[in-house]
């Protein structure tokens, strides 16, 4: 009787935890049940727009679901990024975000609406394109260490798509890695900057592959190395900068897919499992590579990872560089 008596509160407590437990449960088995909004913080067809597309149409299919792609730019990425860590935690917002995002914890620091790591929950990262390093050809330095020891006894000048883009970044890790300052003309996007660079205007640069390799194969410009551990597919003509005695010198540009803080665990599991799933379909790895990107895809946990080292590394490099959002 004791023994009946004493099991009662526990099946009564166990039945209340059951009942307290089943809507919050219920509700993340029936997600998605509406839209999926992804934002992109940036104009359309661009190297973020262009890889959320290619996982959005895909993962629509998979989730039964439409996945609509929105284009919110403005204040490089802030506006759009600001709108996500405000947006409901229910599983039905996303962002996707360039190294900007990580560049803007420091550059932007005391400015931003947000923590650019607290206010969101990684989910993926979508795809990579490391940055080849290229010279005008109008200059006699036709390789990484030429560049390098001309950098140190002449005045070197070189561009990138603006303040604390990759490209302007990646420069600045190799001025601080090799002991050489630069002078750095920032312009409003690489195909201005490209220009300049064929016209012998400025010396140098870091960008995509896809964005340089004509004017490479035209002899327009020289390539000179690719920021790689290893040459990728579309670059193997070209040796990367460990070949060419900087050891250890990776830097890519990638799109990161964010959800806002406090997004039910179990649904950033689901997304991020899909898309990288999409990623490793071997159709969609050819149709990046055929575009210059190496496609990714990895866990949350591997993705607050690496936003997390992002943060610290692009950091260091704009306090050590004393790079203002001003130039």
């Amino acid at each position: 009787m004791k023994a009946s008596i004493t099991r009662r509160p526990l099946l009564a407590l166990a039945a209340a935890s059951g009942l307290l437990a089943a809507p919050r449960l219920a509700g993340a088995q029936a997600w998605p049940t509406r839209p999926i909004r992804f934002i992109v913080p940036y104009t359309p067809g661009g190297f973020t727009d262009l890889s959320t597309r290619l996982v959005s149409e895909p993962l629509a299919r998979v989730l039964g679901q439409p996945v609509v792609v929105e284009n919110r730019p403005g204040a490089n990425s802030i506006l759009g990024v600001g709108q996500t860590a405000t947006s409901p935690a229910d599983g039905y917002t996303f962002v996707t975000v360039l190294p900007a995002h990580a560049a803007n914890a420091t550059l932007q620091a005391g400015r931003l609406p947000f923590d650019a790591i607290r206010s969101f929950s990684p989910v993926s990262v979508i795809a990579r394109s490391p940055l080849v390093l290229a010279a005008t050809a109008r200059l006699p330095i036709p390789s990484l260490r030429e560049m390098i020891t001309y950098a140190k006894s002449n005045r070197l000048t070189y561009g990138s798509s603006g303040i604390g883009s990759t490209a302007h970044l990646a420069m600045e890790l190799l001025q601080i890695r090799e002991g050489f300052r630069g002078e750095h003309v920032p312009y409003r996007g690489t195909q201005p900057a490209l220009q300049d660079l064929i016209a012998g205007n400025i010396a140098a640069m870091f960008d995509v592959n896809s964005a340089l390799r004509p004017q490479i194969d035209a002899r327009n410009i020289t390539g000179l190395a690719v920021a790689a551990a290893e040459r990728p597919p579309f670059a193997t003509d070209l040796p990367t900068l460990a070949e060419g005695g900087v050891a250890d010198f990776a830097v890519s540009t990638w799109s990161m897919l964010l959800a806002p803080a406090g997004t039910p665990r179990e649904i950033v599991t689901r997304v991020s499992t899909e898309v990288t799933k999409i990623l490793r379909e071997p159709a969609m790895t050819a149709r990046l590579l055929g575009m210059g990107l190496l496609s990714d895809g990895r866990g949350p946990d591997e993705t607050a990872a690496f936003l997390s080292a992002e943060v610290d590394r692009w950091g260091e490099v704009i306090r050590t560089g004393r790079i203002t959002v001003d130039g």
